[in-house]
């Protein structure tokens, strides 16, 4: 069975390596990707790109005119699609608080959400858009507003992971461990409300390295941005994180089991009372998220950690909520 993905924000810079990973997938049997009009690289011309890989995928671009509303533009784009990757938005700019970014890509992501409701309600909805962890409140809120299926919107912290067991087999001095080393990364997608659970890697790490690699797990992105002189973030990586969970979801619709981290709401799950949205574990399966498992035992100091992690989310999360709330329907 053939799967039709979307990738939203497809000229940019995680877009574009996001598109080829997704393209290069052989259960994605249609893949569209869509960009607006004023991307610096036409999504026709990617999508002309991508059509020329030798695999079984048909590729069609989709150009939205930024003074026009998705839903009005893109029922070709997103109908029948199983699974939709939502890169698009701005990057943070030096001096340009979480509250701003949130101003301008909270629209956005809003904008393409309702496009996605309306015409493929039951696609699993990803969004890589920061600050991620008021978007998918917002998101998610509004899915309930417009009657559609809360419990198919993620929010991406599938790149926390990635970076912990690199960091982590870095440390302990074997990097053919870095693929296998699995560390859950629960809380938020951003700072502080990050927290690897790196008493569950698997490995044994001091407490000075336990330490160590919290921090460095947690302000990751700012050592990209620092490397690239502030001329770029990390989109690669993303891309490659992106692509991660992307297919976990494809796996799960597949029929087959899979296990990723993901931020999302926790209603009517095992975390309800932690938080009432939180990254964790979730598994996939036909329905999308079928489940989402306990954090399991954690130390004292991830316990302290957790504490200041569910208080920082808290001011973020009301922030998308809010939004939601003055938000109408239609």
């Amino acid at each position: 069975m053939g799967f039709k993905v979307c990738v939203c924000g497809a000229s940019g810079g995680i877009g574009q390596p996001l598109s080829m990973l997704m393209a290069m997938d052989e259960r994605v049997s249609e893949l569209s990707v869509m960009d607006v009009n004023l991307a610096m690289v036409p999504v026709t011309g990617v999508a002309a790109d991508l059509s020329h890989l030798n695999t079984g995928c048909t590729v069609n671009g989709y150009i939205l005119d930024v003074s026009k509303k998705p839903v009005d533009e893109l029922k070709e784009c997103f109908t029948g699609c199983d699974l939709v990757l939502v890169p698009a938005g701005v990057p943070r700019k030096p001096g340009m608080d979480r509250a701003a970014l949130f101003g301008i890509n909270g629209g956005i992501a809003k904008g393409l959400a309702e496009a996605v409701a309306k015409y493929a309600p039951d696609a699993m909805l990803c969004l890589i858009v920061n600050p991620v962890n008021s978007v998918v409140p917002l998101v998610t809120e509004m899915y309930k507003k417009w009657g559609a299926n809360p419990k198919k919107v993620l929010g991406i912290s599938t790149l926390d992971v990635v970076r912990a067991g690199k960091f982590v087999a870095e440390v302990v001095g074997d990097l053919s461990k870095a693929s296998t080393i699995d560390v859950p990364v629960i809380g938020g997608h951003a700072g502080a409300t990050i927290l690897p659970l790196l008493s569950q890697a698997g490995v044994k790490l001091t407490q000075d390295q336990i330490e160590k690699l919290d921090k460095r797990i947690q302000v990751a992105g700012t050592e990209v941005v620092e490397a690239k002189q502030g001329k770029g973030s990390a989109t690669l990586s993303m891309a490659y994180a992106g692509a991660r969970l992307g297919k976990a979801v494809l796996t799960g619709l597949s029929g087959q089991r899979a296990v990723e981290c993901a931020y999302l709401c926790t209603d009517g799950t095992c975390n309800a009372s932690i938080s009432p949205y939180f990254a964790s574990k979730v598994v996939f399966g036909k329905n999308g998220v079928e489940e989402v498992l306990p954090i399991g035992d954690i130390t004292d100091y991830e316990k302290t950690r957790l504490a200041e992690v569910v208080d920082l989310l808290k001011g973020q999360i009301e922030t998308g909520l809010k939004l939601a709330a003055e938000s109408p329907a239609e």
